[in-house]
């Protein structure tokens, strides 16, 4: 690590700045902020309806996991404004996939809860 911080001061530092991190998405995403309150809506029946630890694991996952990929792609996102703000079919197709990874997250949801719920 380039700044020579090891041990637990290196993993409280991470944990300070993903904070950080979430915290700006939350600031300043408002997708992310839709779909965290779609999480903590949704995440008491991911408890409830699922019959067994598995069941209620694989709900809350499939919620987290659109969180997850928000996040990442609001990553992509940032990156690619720092680099430059004038458009670029690369720059343009970087979004696009990122958008793409989140619509996906977005559709397993209902997907998952689907199965589990009606088997």
């Amino acid at each position: 690590m380039a700044d020579g911080i090891k041990g637990w001061r290196r993993i409280l530092r991470a944990t300070r700045v993903s904070y950080d991190g979430m915290g700006w998405a939350l600031r300043e995403e408002e997708a992310f902020r839709i779909e965290l309150l779609i999480f903590f809506a949704m995440l008491p029946f991911a408890f409830w309806l699922g019959d067994t630890a598995i069941e209620k694991v694989i709900l809350f996952w499939s919620l987290l996991l659109v969180l997850i990929v928000e996040l990442l792609n609001t990553a992509v996102e940032v990156v690619v404004d720092r680099i430059g703000l004038e458009r670029h079919v690369l720059s343009g197709r970087a979004k696009d996939l990122g958008s793409a990874a989140v619509h996906l997250s977005l559709l397993q949801v209902p997907m998952v809860w689907g199965l589990i719920l009606l088997s």
